[in-house]
C-alpha cells in the first residue's frame, strides 16, 4: 500500500469554522476559536499521521478587505498558504447563502488548481436538500473537484473529508516525525490562549484592538512562570480588560491559565499587565514584534 503525504491549506471567510474544522481533522486544539470573525490572525501548522498518510494541515486567516496594514498582512499571510499547495480546503457556511463577499473570497482561488468545497455547519442545516443548491452555486464560481458536506463541530463527514483529501495527495513519504503535530512555538500558543480569554469574556470592540506579548517564560520542572502584556489601543479598551476591581482581568487570566496548563502539562503561574499602545495595527515595528516567528526563540527562560 502505497503511503502519501502532502501541504493542505483551509482557506475560506471570516467565521466559516476553518480554526475549528482545523482542531477537528488533527484531534487537538492548536487554534483559537471564537464567535468574533477574524480570530485566526496567521497561518497554523496542524499534521495528522496515520499509517496510510502524512496531511499538514495550514490554517488561514479568513479572506476580507485590508483597510489596515494588519489586515493587509493577513491577506498576504491567506496568499502565501494558497500559493504552491498540494490541495485546498475552501470552507464554506453551509447555512448562509452565497453573498457578494463569498464571491470575492473564492476568487482568490484562482491560482490554485486543486480545492476541494467543505460546506461547513452543515448541523444547522435542517433541510439538507438546501445542500445541493449551495454546492451548485458555488461549483459556478470556480471549478472545484468535489463538494463535501461537514460538520467540524459535531464530526459528521469528517471521516469522509480525511479520506478524499488523502486521495487527492501525491504518493510520497512522511515530511515531518511521526510525533510533530505543529510549527507553533509554546510561546505563541500561550499568547493565543491569552487572546482567546479575552475574545470570550470581552466586548465586541476590544478583542481586535488587542495584541499579546509574552515578556519572560520561565520552565521548572513543575511549574512554567510566564510573564505577558496585553496591547490595546484606547485607555477604554484598558478599562474595561480590568473590569471592575480587577473582576474581568482575573477572569482572563483564570482561563488563559487552564489553557496553557493543558498545553504545557505543568502547573502555570501567569502574571499579565494591559497598556495602552495607540494604532499598534498600523505599526510595522510592532507587528513584527508580536509576529509568532519572533517567538521561535528558547522557551527555557528568559528571553
Amino acid at each position: 500500500m502505497s503511503h502519501r503525504a502532502g501541504f493542505v491549506s483551509i482557506a475560506g471567510r471570516p467565521n466559516a469554522g476553518k480554526s475549528t474544522l482545523l482542531n477537528a481533522l488533527v484531534g487537538e486544539k492548536l487554534a483559537i476559536t471564537a464567535r468574533q470573525a477574524q480570530t485566526t490572525r496567521t497561518t497554523i501548522q496542524g499534521v495528522l499521521t496515520t499509517p496510510a498518510a502524512q496531511i499538514v494541515f495550514i490554517d488561514t486567516p479568513g479572506i476580507h478587505k485590508s483597510d489596515t496594514l494588519f489586515n493587509q498582512r493577513m491577506m498576504s499571510a491567506v496568499r502565501g498558504a494558497l500559493e504552491n499547495r498540494d490541495l485546498v480546503l475552501y470552507v464554506a457556511d453551509a447555512a448562509k447563502a452565497v453573498t457578494e463577499e463569498d464571491e470575492h473570497a473564492v476568487s482568490a482561488l484562482r491560482q490554485t488548481p486543486h480545492a476541494l468545497l467543505v460546506l461547513n455547519k452543515v448541523d444547522r442545516v435542517e433541510d439538507k436538500r438546501l445542500l445541493l443548491p449551495l454546492m451548485e452555486r458555488y461549483m459556478q464560481l470556480f471549478p472545484f473537484l468535489e463538494a463535501l458536506p461537514v460538520s467540524a463541530r459535531t464530526g459528521d463527514g469528517l471521516p469522509a473529508l480525511k479520506e478524499t483529501v488523502v486521495r487527492y495527495l501525491p504518493e510520497g513519504p512522511a515530511l515531518f516525525p511521526a510525533d510533530h503535530l505543529t510549527d507553533q512555538p509554546l510561546r505563541f500558543m500561550a499568547a493565543e490562549a491569552i487572546r482567546e480569554a479575552i475574545l470570550r469574556a470581552a466586548h465586541e470592540e476590544v478583542p481586535h484592538a488587542s495584541a499579546i506579548l509574552i515578556d519572560t517564560w520561565e520552565e521548572r520542572r513543575q511549574l512554567v512562570r510566564i510573564g505577558a502584556t496585553i496591547y490595546v489601543e484606547r485607555p477604554g479598551q484598558k478599562t474595561i480588560l480590568i473590569g471592575r476591581k480587577g473582576e474581568m482581568l482575573k477572569k482572563i487570566g483564570t482561563a488563559a491559565r487552564e489553557q496553557i496548563e493543558r498545553l504545557t502539562g505543568r502547573k502555570v503561574f501567569l502574571s499579565l499587565l494591559i497598556k495602552v499602545k495607540p494604532k499598534w495595527r498600523e505599526d510595522p515595528s510592532f507587528l513584527s514584534t508580536v509576529d509568532w516567528r519572533s517567538m521561535v526563540g528558547s522557551e527555557d527562560g528568559d528571553s
